[in-house]
């Protein structure tokens, strides 16, 4: 009998039952060393040790994924002079290296940018690195759209 392949998904934490978010939220503790043991990582976090169990090899944090890896990101931009300056100085800021910058022609006001870079040196997680590029003022919008080697 053919085994069908194992298919993955990312989906959004706000989709994943509380299960599977306590089971990361465990993980991450005895990743970070702050629970020694499963039994207390999970009593940490208000999970039985079964359900962990059921999903400690099927839950991953996306950030764990692209780990030494790169990711490309696609940025809706306001047409400013400047803002890609800015959107480049908080990725060096993070310890990113870009590795290719595609932008669009700008269009009533707004420019896309394209921008693909190597995570493996970045000093926060992928959510922060999102998060600060959100806040830098021309910002509209950051996605995630590949992650790869």
């Amino acid at each position: 009998m053919k085994r069908k392949p194992v298919q993955y998904y990312l989906v959004r934490e706000d989709v994943l039952t509380e299960s599977m978010r306590k089971t990361l939220e465990a993980k991450a503790l005895l990743e970070s060393g702050k629970a020694e043991q499963i039994n207390d990582a999970v009593a940490k976090v208000g999970l039985s040790r079964s359900a962990f169990y059921k999903y400690r090899d099927s839950v991953i944090a996306f950030h764990s994924l692209v780990k030494e890896k790169i990711i490309t990101l696609f940025i809706f931009l306001q047409d400013r002079s400047g803002a890609l300056s800015q959107v480049l100085q908080t990725v060096a800021e993070l310890g990113c290296n870009v590795l290719t910058i595609n932008q669009t022609i700008p269009l009533q006001g707004r420019a896309n940018v394209t921008l693909s870079i190597e995570t493996g040196t970045m000093v926060v997680g992928i959510s922060e690195l999102m998060h600060r590029l959100e806040e830098v003022d021309a910002v509209e919008r950051v996605e995630v759209i590949g992650s790869g080697m």
